[in-house]
């Protein structure tokens, strides 16, 4: 049975839980594959809202299992803590969570690491959530990170325990000038965590691949998005792991020929949080507009994010980094008020076309823009795609025609009941 990936294809915050949410009913198992807790994925079911950290939004189907996947960096009480707060709603998760053994454990030094390291920066900081994902994956880039399978290794906690510690602490006590770890309490603080987290605990890759040849079904879920992969985003400005596809085959540990369907997120308009370049980006008065209208604000930090019209330059770089085979556009109801909607439909930079999102210069570039009627009424009560007002169906075409990519999916309002299957 192939595997089918849900990818952002802007910076994040495209609404890729409502639609994982939406395709989660007929999947068996959800897959996490990077990221850790900087993650924010919001469900809406009927009144209630659910906002998810590191737990696959599948938890929500009793039926389903979730998978955080061993391209992650976890921190284990932010892990409890959603735990325990979806148990408190009625959601069982003991029995229905896997974690891989070769996933990397995010700690407090992770992130008083990353709080000091962006006081430090001033002006040139990145604008990273402060939650050390960064910092996690840097020892794991640098071999000195600490994965899960090592709680239940005895010879991990007589050799390279005690050499992690001396490391990290000639970085805390010389370049940030701060308190040491004390050795104790970190090895009775993980040894703890061995009883807590070995019910959980497996080898992924073994599990997924067993899974998928048996013909179950497999949804993989990336956070963030393609403009804030490591490698293909705006660099420096961008997330510490690879939320596109190649990611998605890393992180999970699943073999490539079972991955057929790469599902692209888009927002009918376009957003980012933090610092970096964002060509289509409104400041005044328009950005405002969208930003009050769609609620955008960070569901992990509450900070406002940055709010512009569609780019589609953004969306076809997507596509080619991903293979994206469809797209599932997300926050069309949003549009409702506005009397004209712009769109980037391509790029000049130094006076010359361009046909490709630049590597570097990419706030230098100005945008080419069409601008396109709006339809001025609500749509978020439209179940199908006939009942949408023409300019709205005029908006979504030219959106396919731009990027090169088929809309499938379309969601009109916050709910399960406004996700449109178009195709």
């Amino acid at each position: 049975m192939p595997a089918t990936l849900i990818v952002g294809t802007q910076w994040g915050d495209e609404g890729k839980a409502k639609i994982i949410d939406y395709l989660s009913e007929e999947t068996e198992i959800v897959v996490r594959y990077q990221g850790g807790a900087n993650a924010g994925h919001t469900v809406m079911v009927g009144e209630e809202k659910y906002v998810f950290h590191l737990i696959p939004s599948g938890i929500l189907y009793p039926n389903t299992i979730c998978v955080l996947g061993g391209g992650m960096v976890i921190d284990p009480e932010a892990l409890f803590e959603e735990m325990e707060a979806l148990e408190r709603r009625g959601i069982q998760t003991r029995g229905r969570i896997r974690i891989a053994d070769n996933a990397h454990l995010l700690l407090p030094y992770h992130r008083q690491i990353d709080i000091l390291r962006e006081e430090m920066a001033k002006e040139s900081r990145i604008g990273t959530t402060k939650r050390g994902i960064g910092v996690c994956y840097g020892d794991k880039v640098n071999r000195w990170g600490i994965r899960i399978g090592d709680l239940f290794s005895d010879n991990f906690f007589e050799k390279r325990l005690p050499m992690l510690v001396e490391m990290k602490n000639a970085i805390l006590t010389r370049l940030y000038e701060t308190n040491p770890i004390k050795f104790a309490e970190l090895k009775d603080y993980l040894l703890s965590l061995r009883s807590r987290l070995k019910e959980f605990v497996i080898n992924v890759p073994y599990y997924l691949n067993l899974e998928l040849a048996s013909g179950k079904k497999v949804l993989l879920e990336g956070a963030q998005g393609t403009m804030l992969d490591v490698d293909f985003g705006t660099y420096p400005y961008v997330t510490s792991s690879n939320p596109t596809t190649g990611g998605a085959i890393t992180g999970s540990g699943i073999s490539f020929h079972y991955l057929n369907e790469v599902i692209g997120i888009t927002k009918a308009y376009t957003t980012r949080v933090g610092e970096g370049p964002f060509p289509t980006e409104e400041k005044g008065e328009v950005g405002e507009k969208i930003r009050q209208i769609g609620q955008e604000y960070g569901a992990t930090t509450g900070r406002p994010r940055r709010c512009g019209w569609f780019d589609c330059e953004v969306v076809r770089h997507a596509a080619r980094v991903n293979g994206l085979t469809a797209l599932a556009l997300t926050k069309l109801d949003v549009l409702d008020q506005f009397p004209v909607i712009k769109m980037g439909i391509g790029y000049e930079l130094n006076g010359k076309r361009i046909s490709h999102f630049p590597t570097y210069d990419a706030d230098q570039v100005q945008v080419i823009y069409e601008e396109f009627p709006g339809w001025l009424e609500p749509i978020n009560e439209c179940r199908h795609f006939d009942e949408l007002p023409k300019n709205a169906k005029k908006y979504i075409h030219a959106i396919e025609k731009f990027t090169g990519i088929p809309i499938r999916y379309l969601s009109v309002g916050p709910g399960r009941d406004n996700t449109i299957k178009i195709r």
